[in-house]
Order: structure tokens, then C-alpha cells, then sequence
């Protein structure tokens, strides 16, 4: 793997490690519906969304929520991880 692949991996693998905590934040929200990030983690909060939200919304756009009966699931979390594991999977073969 060039050095070039391994610094795209690298930043890849860091992106992974913000949607993860991205979706913590958000199943937090959801179980804790008091709970507010105050201090740190609003920080930590508000850096994590801003830099997961516009490739989410991107896929929201082209990719439709799937219904199944009463519950709507959003696909968006997954795809973007499949496709990140995709392309690091591409660069470790180059």
C-alpha cells in the first residue's frame, strides 16, 4: 500500500471512529430523552454531527427511508459504512 493509500485508510478508519460515535450520541438521545451534552461533550457533539451530517443527508436524498409497517428505517448510517469499507477495501488491494 503506498503512503498515499495508507493516510486515505488512516482518515477512513478515524471517520468510522466519528460515525460510531455519532450513532452513541444518538441512541443516547433516544434512551435519555432528558439528557442535554453540556461542556465537552457539547463540543464533542456538535464537531461529530457537523462533520457526519452532509454525506448522510446526501445519501437521505437518493435513498428513501425503508417502511416496514408502522417502523421506518434509515439507511443512510449503513451505506455509508459499507461504502467507506468498500473503498479502504480498494485501496488496501492497491
Amino acid at each position: 500500500m503506498s503512503s498515499a493509500a495508507s493516510v486515505i485508510s488512516s482518515l477512513l478508519n478515524l471517520y468510522v471512529l466519528i460515525l460510531i460515535t455519532r450513532l452513541v450520541l444518538e441512541y443516547v438521545s433516544i434512551f435519555a430523552r432528558e439528557w442535554r451534552p453540556r461542556g465537552p461533550v457539547l463540543l464533542l457533539s456538535e464537531t461529530v454531527f457537523t462533520l457526519t451530517d452532509p454525506p448522510l443527508k446526501a445519501i437521505r436524498r437518493v435513498v428513501p427511508n425503508l417502511h416496514i409497517g408502522s417502523v421506518s428505517l434509515d439507511l443512510s448510517f449503513i451505506i455509508l459504512l459499507f461504502a467507506i469499507t468498500f473503498v479502504q477495501r480498494i485501496l488496501a488491494s492497491a
